[in-house]
């Protein structure tokens, strides 16, 4: 028998049989894992298993490729927090629906799990939301191998007037370097660089790194109907 118990975020669940389901957690220990609940369907654990909700979760399997079962505990449910605005819970469904997307199972990745954390715990503060949820973006395609790097021109070298990013690479491109390109590159949205940005920036920024995601970090190249919910609610009026 093989057992294993962590700290975890639900990302999720699905029917299996008449009471169980299948749920999906991410923890920092054992990444992305999957395993039956029992009773899991029922009313006492079905408000419990909420996508976003930090659980205390044990594992067991006779074998390590086996589905297994998870036992659970509740820690703390994060549901209140995200009904009380529009960006937050629409931004719950794209945190855990993305990772569910672009994570191989059972890969650890304990510093995006850092992040995961502390991103769903500003919940209660939607202003500070769409830029941490950037930010956290920008963290899971570094992690995945894949992060931008948009220092210097990655034709010239050069720091200065860098209003592009090459689609390719990742890299941010300069105008003077862009020439007869430009209509080819994406654009540098400045909060990609650290700068502040209204919620309609973040979303331009985001369909940078959605690109990025899509191209580098899904099977399909398709990434969940989940996140564009999200984008379409900061480029709404105010959207909070």
């Amino acid at each position: 028998m093989i057992e294993w118990r962590d700290t975890a975020i639900c990302l999720g669940s699905r029917p299996h049989g008449e009471s169980a389901v299948i749920l999906d957690v991410f923890t920092p220990n054992q990444g992305r894992h999957s395993g039956m609940v029992r009773g899991g369907a029922g009313r006492k654990m079905g408000p419990i298993l909420q996508p976003g909700a930090q659980l205390d979760v044990v594992w067991k399997a006779r074998l390590d490729d086996h589905l297994g079962s998870f036992t659970v505990e509740p820690v703390r449910s994060r549901m209140a927090q995200a009904l009380a605005h529009r960006v937050a819970l629409h931004g719950v469904s794209a945190v855990t629906e993305t990772l569910r997307v672009v994570l191989a199972e059972r890969d650890p990745h304990p510093r995006l799990y850092r992040a995961t954390e502390g991103l769903l715990d500003l919940l209660d503060q939607p202003d500070l939301w769409p830029l941490g949820y950037l930010r956290w973006e920008m963290l899971l395609l570094e992690v995945l191998g894949f992060g931008l790097d948009l220092d210097r021109c990655v034709t010239s070298g050069s720091t200065e007037d860098l209003v592009y990013i090459s689609p390719k690479s990742g890299r941010a491109v300069s105008r003077v370097a862009a020439g007869d390109w430009a209509d080819r590159l994406l654009p540098m949205v400045p909060c990609l660089r650290g700068a502040d940005g209204e919620n309609a920036d973040v979303a331009a920024a985001l369909d940078v790194t959605g690109y990025f995601l899509a191209k580098n970090g899904t099977v399909e190249g398709k990434l969940p109907e989940a996140r564009a919910r999200f984008l379409a609610v900061l480029r709404s009026s105010g959207g909070v």
